[in-house]
């Protein structure tokens, strides 16, 4: 087992101890960097059960014990009992858990990426993919002859935003405008943040490595594979909702201990999706690792999950081809915060 280094670390970036010295998740500096601050480590090996006063639940951290929270009858929502009972996993990734939202149709492979598809009235219903497609060229060509931009500000926030809108004779709705009023079926696509940090975060992985984006480049029959696992990567290993909350029906032992029934439980995501006794090298991203875990994507039919991973294909692709040559920014280099929702706030890049 990894000894504890934390108290070599600068006080200032040192996790803050709870009485018995658990770390603190909701104090002043854990949100800056949990993986770097070593606070999922230290709650995995040292504290794998314990109640954290500020968040008012206990922490599960270890895979075993985040996958039983999530699948296993025993646990419910929280502070809801809607939310799934086992075996469906209980919402996660980009899924809110919505009871009044319907599944989205799934759409089929998606074209090479020369051009924006032209669909027409008498084509069967393919799903979202169109919208998000179109959408994504739209800004990819908006931002493609500048020096220099920001991909979180000019592309990640506003593609959400746009999917739905783009259209003959529609424009972009402004994505710093209050959310529409009203629930309905779609209410859970509406809710366009938490898929602007998925997409920040998979964009960066993917520049991070060049080759990746060279072998998404070239097209081939491979390339829709290895978007897809790429995507499904990045909800693993840099999940955009790092806390799932739930609640114990009765007591449930888990690897630490035994859990008090009618408890609040924190599911730590971020901790389970790098939680070394399940996944090699937890902290690489590898899209090609054969200890792939589709838990951490969500419900497949989820409105939110499946246009998250349609704006991170369709968006990379259009970026691609508007921007061949597209680059980091000098000197910059993706960081990420947050430690109960977590993306990249900037992605400076050079288009050209």
């Amino acid at each position: 087992m990894p000894a504890d280094r934390s108290e070599a670390l600068p006080t200032a970036r040192r996790p803050h101890r709870l009485a018995g010295g658990q770390p603190g998740l909701l104090e002043p500096g854990a949100s800056t960097d949990p993986y770097r601050l070593r606070l999922y480590r230290i709650l995995r090996t040292d504290f794998p059960l314990g109640h954290d006063p500020g968040l008012g639940a206990w922490l599960l951290s270890r895979y075993e014990d985040v996958v039983l929270a999530l699948t296993d009858p025993r646990f419910t929502g929280y502070p809801h009992d809607g939310a799934p009972r086992g075996p469906v996993p209980a919402p996660l990734g980009l899924c809110r858990g919505s009871l009044v939202c319907t599944p989205l149709p799934e759409s089929g492979t998606a074209p090479a990426a020369t051009d924006t598809p032209a669909v027409t009235a008498a084509d069967p219903d393919p799903g979202p993919a169109p919208a998000v497609e179109r959408a994504a060229y739209v800004l990819a060509r908006r931002i493609a002859g500048r020096d220099r931009a920001d991909l979180v500000g000019e592309f990640c926030r506003w593609l959400p935003a746009g999917a739905d809108a783009v259209g003959p004779g529609l424009s972009f709705p402004d994505p710093n405008a209050p959310p529409r009023p009203g629930g309905g079926a779609d209410d859970c696509a509406r809710q366009t943040g938490l898929r602007e940090r998925a997409l920040a975060s998979f964009l960066a992985n993917m520049l991070d490595d060049p080759d990746l984006l060279a072998a998404v480049a070239g097209g081939g029959a491979g390339a829709g594979m290895l978007l897809h696992r790429a995507w499904a990567e990045t909800l693993r290993r840099d999940p955009p909702v790092q806390i799932v909350l739930r609640r114990t029906r009765t007591e449930v032992r888990v690897s630490g201990g035994t859990l008090p029934a009618g408890e609040a439980v924190a599911c730590l995501i971020g901790a389970a999706g790098r939680d070394p006794a399940r996944f090699a090298a937890p902290d690489r991203f590898d899209p090609l690792r054969a200890d792939a875990d589709p838990l951490f994507s969500g419900p497949a039919g989820c409105p939110a999950a499946l246009l998250g991973r349609l704006e991170a294909e369709h968006g990379l692709r259009a970026l691609l081809t508007a921007m061949p040559r597209i680059r980091w920014a000098e000197g910059f280099r993706p960081t990420s915060s947050g430690v109960l929702t977590r993306g990249p706030r900037t992605l400076l890049v050079r288009p050209s």
